[in-house]
């Protein structure tokens, strides 16, 4: 290892993934040790147990707070020693949600990343060369700290690319424009901007936009001219929310009720909206939309928005816990006459009516079904209804919840697979939280007699 030229052991180092990786190689290895203030980033992830043991070996002694090792401390250690960073990920891992908050409640500010006096003593150092920036604190220690570092980001990081910021309280006064960033991402914010004023004023190059949990909102308006991609999930209930974006090609807008939605995005391809209930919704008229994903209380209210769209070949549709949403599928075939590609969440079997005339699923070419249960009679009888209607499919793909008895899943699978031979068939297994499981077609019998209970 000692042998190592050195570009090559800074190239093995540059390909790490984090600092507390690279600190372990330094101890062992010389030559990595010398190439170190080479490396052009920095990636370090706060344990929350490390913080837990350090706090309680603190208050055991005094004198132990000397031997505690400090975020702020190891960090400024690290920075000191590299002379060209391009990428700062600085980041603390917050309690899950089965943790107490008495078991991390404090006072304390050493998990406070975005505290103005701390980035003020490394940010402008690292400044010229930084392309990346990422910053997450300790929400019990920033949810009651407002801070000022977007200003002070703004002022020093001309040259940033991405950013990211999450778990604070943020000011959004006395920013300076930004115009090399592309991306940018704040999630689980408090932000003193409510009507995304700022945000559209000193970002104005903006090609990725992620706004996850930003409170503070209240009449909130995204006007940015370059934006590709968004995806905005909106805790509050905010009167009015607009979106304003002509090359926006991406949307994903998440929210609970608001009093009135307004969509400019005349080039989008790919829409997916979530929300319980529309009062006034307005949309500037798409032309390339291709992909729909709705999740809605009232399906069929929300599609009846929409003017008749030809351009639209997959939709996805799902209805929220405790929605009552009966529609014919005549009403989706007017709006989306077009529609190669079906998908039917778990709730969406019960409530639609099958019947759309004799044209309505002629184009259907591939469906998807996603099962919370199977009943031996209604279940095999809502697919016989699908496929009566769907007369040129060719493929289809069934999800059963993980929590059906697999006997009872195989009797299903094999009387579908029987009943309708010269179908692809694609099965799967879904679970809320967790991703779906696929199992290939050719692999499926071997699948159910060796797996048993454990696969469908």
């Amino acid at each position: 290892m000692e042998n190592l030229p050195e570009f090559l052991a800074l190239e093995i180092l540059s390909r790490l993934d984090d600092s507390e990786t690279v600190a372990c190689c330094r101890m062992v290895s010389k030559t990595f040790n010398s190439v170190f203030p080479g490396l052009q980033f920095i990636n370090l992830q706060w344990r929350l147990k490390w913080y837990l043991e350090s706090r309680s070996r603190v208050s055991s002694s005094s004198s132990s707070s000397r031997f505690t090792p400090s975020l702020k401390r190891v960090f400024m250690n690290l920075v000191s020693n590299l002379s060209a960073l391009e990428s700062v990920r600085i980041g603390v891992e917050n309690p899950p949600l089965d943790v107490l908050n008495a078991d991390v409640e404090d006072d304390g500010d050493d998990l406070h990343i975005t505290d103005e006096g701390f980035v003020k003593e490394w940010l402008p150092r690292v400044s010229g060369a930084l392309k990346l920036l990422s910053l997450s604190n300790f929400w019990v220690q920033s949810s009651r700290r407002r801070s000022e570092v977007l200003s002070l980001i703004s002022v020093h990081c001309q040259n940033l690319i991405e950013f990211e910021l999450k778990n604070a309280w943020l000011s959004g006064q006395n920013m300076s424009a930004m115009p090399m960033l592309t991306s940018l991402t704040l999630e689980l914010i408090r932000l003193d901007d409510k009507n995304l004023t700022e945000l559209n004023t000193c970002f104005p190059n903006l090609q990725v936009l992620n706004l996850i949990d930003v409170r503070g909102l209240k009449m909130p308006m995204i006007h940015l001219l370059n934006l590709k991609t968004c995806h905005w999930i909106v805790t509050d209930s905010p009167s009015y929310i607009c979106i304003i974006a002509p090359n926006l090609l991406t949307l994903r807008l998440e929210c609970r009720i608001p009093a009135a939605l307004y969509i400019e995005a005349p080039v989008c391809s790919h829409l997916n909206l979530a929300l319980d209930h529309l009062n006034a919704f307005a949309v500037k008229r798409f032309k390339n939309l291709k992909t729909i994903q709705f999740e809605c209380s009232n399906i069929r209210s929300l599609i009846r928005k929409f003017h008749h769209l030809e351009t639209v070949e997959t939709v996805t549709l799902d209805i929220r816990a405790g929605g009552n949403s009966k529609f014919y599928l005549e009403v989706l075939f007017c709006t989306f006459p077009n529609i190669t590609s079906l998908c039917f969440k778990p709730r969406v079997w019960l409530e639609f009516e099958v019947w759309c005339g004799d044209n309505g699923l002629k184009g259907v070419k591939r469906f998807c079904g996603y099962f919370s249960v199977i009943d031996p009679l209604m279940t095999f009888a809502l697919v016989d209804c699908v496929l009566e209607e769907c007369f040129n499919c060719v493929e289809i793909s069934l999800l059963i919840h993980r929590g059906v008895p697999s006997n009872v899943s195989k009797h299903f699978i094999t009387k579908c697979m029987a009943q309708w031979p010269d179908l692809k068939w694609g099965w799967g297994i879904w679970e809320e939280g967790r991703e779906d499981s696929w199992i290939p077609e050719e692999q499926l019998p071997k699948t159910l007699v060796e797996e048993g209970s454990d696969s469908i």
